[in-house]
């Protein structure tokens, strides 16, 4: 006798009624129906007593339930006795590296519930640009990645994360254009320009104003926005970056300003296509239950 049917005669039988107990079981009534006349058929005698909109338990129904609630308490302590076994058997480190960028949270999300979960497991977080993190994750260094679309990076799997970033400039409250809603591309010429030395950054920033890169007033660049916000405050330059990245540092001195039209990059989590181990895995299914399409 299946414990799956088991399961259904008691709720039946607790319920004394096939609509709520279908509802409760998450299956059609008709469905339950034909489970309790399958399992009468089994045992060779009827087990409820059937009147309008209600059943009761015959004597050999009473019988069947007290030892049903025997075998599904027995079953379900076996299923958390495995489950609790499982959770203290996955142990182990996730190194994660992450741009600056606003799915930082949704990273840090999920490590918490894991955490919560698993004990024992520990995380090492490594934050820098896309090119070292990138590199890091090449050498192995590192299990899994955060990086701003496009990667550049062979025999790799991605999984594209929920939020967008959007792409600005973060400028001085002290400048002429901190008033602006959005900042067009003739809102920045001549304005004295901080780039990051990322050839991908420097063509999206070009292709948006559409004119070179030495049409630009480029005074400087930079790889992480936190080493340019001070330059950025002193008005030595406004720093073209992701709202992601300055959007728990602005200073009362500092504004971020969006593109006009709107450039917006999508974040990653990348991993190397090769066996992870069981952690990773772990970490990977719940990035995948919750956010692959």
């Amino acid at each position: 006798m299946e414990i799956r049917l088991l399961r259904y005669f008691w709720t039946v039988a607790q319920e004394g009624n096939i609509s709520r107990a279908a509802k409760l079981l998450n299956i059609t009534q008709p469905t339950l129906s034909r489970q309790i006349r399958e399992l009468e058929e089994q045992v060779g005698v009827p087990l409820f007593r059937r009147e309008k909109n209600h059943l009761s338990l015959l004597p050999e129904g009473l019988f069947l339930k007290e030892r049903a609630e025997e075998i599904l308490y027995l079953s379900d302590k076996l299923d958390r006795t495995f489950s609790e076994k499982k959770k203290t058997q996955l142990t182990g480190m996730i190194t994660i590296g992450c741009v600056e960028a606003d799915n930082s949270d949704t990273v840090a999300m999920m490590l918490e519930e894991m955490i919560s979960d698993y004990p024992t497991v520990h995380f090492n977080l490594v934050t820098g640009t896309s090119d070292d993190i990138s590199d890091q994750l090449e050498k192995g260094l590192l299990d899994l990645a955060v990086l701003l679309d496009p990667v550049g990076l062979e025999n790799v799997k991605s999984l594209k994360l929920p939020r967008e970033e959007k792409w600005g400039f973060l400028v001085s409250k002290e400048l002429f254009i901190s008033s602006k809603s959005y900042l067009t591309p003739e809102d920045i010429q001549g304005l004295p320009l901080l780039c990051s030395n990322r050839k991908e950054v420097q063509e999206l920033l070009t292709a948006w104003a559409n004119c070179s890169y030495n049409q630009l007033n480029i005074v400087g660049n930079f790889n992480l926005i936190f080493n340019v916000s001070a330059l950025v405050e002193n008005k030595v330059g406004a720093a073209l970056t992701i709202e992601g990245a300055v959007i728990n540092r602005r200073s009362a001195s500092t504004e971020f300003i969006p593109l006009d039209p709107e450039v917006k990059t999508n974040c990653l989590l990348v991993w190397k296509d090769r066996i992870q181990t069981p952690v990773v895995q772990e970490l990977l299914s719940r990035f995948n239950h919750a956010f692959k399409a």
